[in-house]
């Protein structure tokens, strides 16, 4: 009966099972679990991204990695996730070889579905761990590594007293790696949203917002992250070393302003050159070029005044070395959102981006917070009213693609603010 399971489970849930996990494998063979069907299910993940059909993940799907080991924490109360995310890390730490060691481990494949979690040995065809997904308290995905966090309900040795209410669980913590460790915990994380609408379905009743929620999910996966800033930043090639020649006491002669809250490597930009200046006259920079370190000191991160007071300081110098990488001046955006049911997930004011929702499509899609729209789909809208702007992005539909600058280049290149030069 499900009574008599759910006591046969909680009586696997406790602290000698988890040493034995934790030492042996064990068999399990003729239950049926690690079977052809089983291993027909496995689909090709790779570059895939996270598995969102409700269909698959009922009826379970099969990612490869390697099981690295698992240890125990205590937990007490209720962790918020960053306390969460500090004791994946420290489970990392206690499981995950130091570097320049070999690291064990045992290649496995880790079957996900709305019930449970299992961990089958790919060699031995060995069910190595069992979880029901009620059991499972947090996932984490550090790089390749993925932490699956499990809670453990403690019952007493023999001849031991029984433990008091409130006394510390504990928790167990696998880590395994896997080239696909983002998608493995996306996955588990869309597994408890399919238990949770089945399990309203099953009871008749009737969620609208969690359904739009999930909706929203599907079509965020969908959007690619747009732009190539990370790929620039990364190659080492396409930054240039710019050795600015100078007289003790002359400014460099260069305004710079944010790249804009949103960008993947958050730096200055180059938004206006004095003529006449250092910065113009040695002829390698040119407005728009983010610039991510001053004379070896990284600038990347740092807030706005900190950058300028860095330039500043150069004053009485007779050469500044610049590291920056050359993009235009116009940022593009593509956004694509199949229906407008779904919001943008941004703000505008008078033509100017002024908010933004972290992890929305319009940030995959390369909007920043602080940056002018200058065109949508191909039109101009420099000298377009704000309600006009607003209905040009609520009826937009497909892919969506916009051009934008920092707000405060914009005004230096139009003339409407006048350069002051540092």
């Amino acid at each position: 009966t499900p009574e008599v399971m759910k006591r046969e489970e909680e009586e696997l849930d406790t602290d000698q099972e988890t040493d034995r996990l934790l030492g042996q494998q064990y068999t399990d063979t003729e239950s049926g679990y690690y079977n052809k069907n089983e291993s027909s299910r496995r689909k090709s993940k790779s570059n895939d991204g996270p598995v969102t059909d409700p269909k698959v993940l009922i009826e379970g799907v099969l990612f490869r990695a390697k099981y690295l080991g698992s240890t125990q924490l205590v937990c007490e109360g209720q962790p918020t996730k960053a306390t969460r995310m500090m004791q994946a890390e420290e489970a990392v730490s206690r499981i995950k070889a130091p570097t320049g060691e070999s690291q064990p481990s045992t290649e496995v494949d880790l079957f996900i579905s709305t019930e449970k979690i299992m961990v089958l040995n790919t060699d031995l065809k060995e069910i190595m761990m069992d979880h029901g997904l009620r059991t499972i308290s947090y996932i984490a995905d550090i790089g390749e590594l993925v932490v699956i966090m499990a809670r453990r309900r403690l019952l007493p040795q023999d001849g031991e007293e029984p433990q008091l209410i409130g006394s510390t669980p504990k928790m167990i913590c696998h880590v395994f790696e896997s080239e696909e460790a983002q998608f493995i915990a996306q996955s588990i994380g869309q597994a408890f949203q399919v238990a949770y609408m089945e399990f309203l379905k099953a009871n008749g009743i009737e969620d609208n917002s969690f359904v739009k929620e999930m909706d929203y999910q599907e079509v965020l996966n969908s959007q690619e992250i747009f732009g190539d800033e990370l790929a620039m930043f990364a190659k080492k090639e396409l930054q240039k070393e710019v050795v600015v020649p100078k007289a003790k006491g002359e400014i460099l002669g260069v305004v710079i302003v944010e790249s804009g809250w949103g960008s993947m490597l958050p730096t200055i930009v180059l938004a206006n050159l004095c003529p006449t200046g250092p910065a113009a006259r040695c002829g390698h920079l040119n407005i728009g070029d983010q610039v991510i370190a001053i004379n070896g000191v990284s600038l990347v991160g740092l807030p706005l005044s900190t950058c300028q007071q860095y330039i500043k300081n150069t004053k009485n110098k007779t050469a500044v070395k610049l590291t920056a990488v050359s993009c235009p001046p116009v940022v593009e955006v593509k956004i694509k959102r199949p229906d407008t049911k779904y919001q943008l997930g941004f703000s505008v004011q008078n033509g100017v981006i002024c908010s933004l929702l972290r992890g929305g499509i319009a940030e995959r899609g390369g909007v920043r917070v602080g940056h002018r729209i200058i065109e949508i789909n191909g039109q101009s809208v420099v000298a377009v009213p704000h309600e006009r702007i607003v209905n040009l992005l609520a009826t937009s539909v497909g892919e969506i693609a916009m051009k934008t600058m920092p707000t405060s280049m914009y005004r230096l290149l139009t003339g409407q603010e006048t350069p002051v030069y540092i």
